[in-house]
């Protein structure tokens, strides 16, 4: 019975999506891509390659399959990434390691058949989170196997509970979950799942590769001088109520870098105006003199934490969900984030081995920056701790390739 609300709702949402442009440009994105990957789906030859699917929410979920792609594309094996996402989509559809790019059209039976029977790929990854019934099933019937990647479960989580049986079948058609930690593997053998393997997350592999990049940015060299720098990254109005503060008050040898999640024109000058000291903002040109610079665009925050000597990431202040505070780690600098970290598994474990710490309001967001930033031999063992803790969890990858069949 549930299956076919599931599968009423799922029509109806696909028919009602067209009406939907109106509310905002990114819902617009959402709609007319999948009415575009649809007609790709009906007209593109894929036979004539061996395909691997890779499906990504967003964002971040495709930043942890990159470490997987980089290991399976060849020349015989062609990469074909969907995401659910337009913030996803819109900014890695031309990446070099995507063969082709594609919105996941709404999960209903006729759209499920349609992908697996035009791509017929020879494994599917459905990184971290997104569990589709309809894929799940179209997939299963073509005995085509379906990876779960970084997985992170939780007991108290809907494909547990004892009246969420659809749910459960679901994850059931799984072929095998690679899963964070043990305690997922707990949940899942408690549930009745054998296919599991701890087998990390492939954030960290991500993360470390890009330790042997080149991450110079010369407008931050210039921007920064000889002065300390704190850079704030994905950060959310919520953020900015616990740290405007510690920046008007700051001393004039300290820096900030500050890199919202939103990038719209309206956000940045409400946060500019917030402000009392000195501000650049990127696009406009970066001015050496100004105390705070904003990068209003998207491609350099990664880099950006190459030259933090503390870094804050957003979305933990509220419950907009925390942003990757691997990144920053891995470059040694100590990580600070908001207090609502529980679904987030590295966050506690980085805590743990002394690399993060959690800050509540804008008193011990201050109180928390400025100690670290006065004391150098605190602020370098924070930060060793986070980057030895990056190190130590390295590897996810290769033990996803050597167990994954296809």
């Amino acid at each position: 019975m549930l299956r076919l609300f599931y599968n009423l709702f799922s029509y109806l949402f696909e028919f009602i999506m067209p009406f939907l442009t109106v509310i905002s440009p990114k819902m617009k994105l959402f709609v007319v891509g999948r009415i575009h990957s649809k007609k790709t789906l009906q007209t593109a030859d894929f036979t004539d390659d061996d395909w691997l699917w890779f499906h990504c929410a967003s964002l971040g979920e495709f930043e942890q399959a990159v470490p997987l792609i980089e290991k399976l594309k060849t020349e015989a094996n062609k990469i074909v990434v969907t995401f659910f996402s337009p913030s996803g989509y819109e900014i890695k559809k031309k990446h070099h390691l995507i063969d082709r790019a594609l919105y996941l059209p709404i999960d209903t039976p006729k759209n499920a058949k349609l992908l697996v029977n035009a791509i017929n790929p020879k494994a599917a990854f459905f990184i971290k989170y997104d569990f589709w019934e309809n894929y799940f099933k179209a997939l299963n019937v073509k005995n085509i196997p379906i990876y779960m990647v970084s997985s992170n479960f939780r007991k108290n989580q809907l494909y547990f509970k004892w009246y969420a049986g659809f749910f459960k079948k679901t994850l059931k058609r799984v072929s095998h979950f690679f899963v964070q930690n043990q305690l997922s593997e707990q949940v899942l053998v408690s549930n009745g799942f054998e296919n599991v393997t701890v087998s990390g997350d492939t954030r960290f592999d991500r993360v470390y590769a890009q330790l042997n990049m080149n991450n110079e940015l010369d407008f931050i060299k210039q921007f920064k001088q000889n002065r300390q720098c704190v850079v704030l990254g994905s950060t959310w109005p919520e953020c900015e109520e616990a740290f405007i503060k510690a920046i008007n008050s700051s001393s004039d040898n300290v820096c900030f870098v500050i890199a919202p999640h939103e990038i719209k024109a309206e956000k940045i000058k409400s946060l500019k105006n917030k402000l009392k000291v000195k501000t650049s903002v990127f696009s406009e040109g970066v001015d050496p003199l100004s105390k705070v610079l904003i990068i209003d665009t998207i491609g350099y925050l990664t880099k950006i934490y190459s030259e933090a000597d503390v870094a804050y990431v957003g979305g933990a202040m509220g419950f907009t969900g925390m942003h990757n505070i691997l990144e920053p780690a891995a470059f040694g600098v100590p990580v600070l984030v908001g207090p609502n970290t529980h679904k987030f598994p590295e966050a506690k474990a980085l805590e743990k081995h002394g690399g993060l710490q959690i800050v509540t309001d804008a008193i011990s967001f201050e109180k928390t920056l400025f100690g670290l930033l006065e004391n150098e031999q605190q602020r370098l063992k924070m930060g060793k701790s986070a980057k030895d803790f990056v190190e130590s969890q390295v590897g996810a990858t290769d033990k996803i390739v050597a167990e994954a069949i296809f």
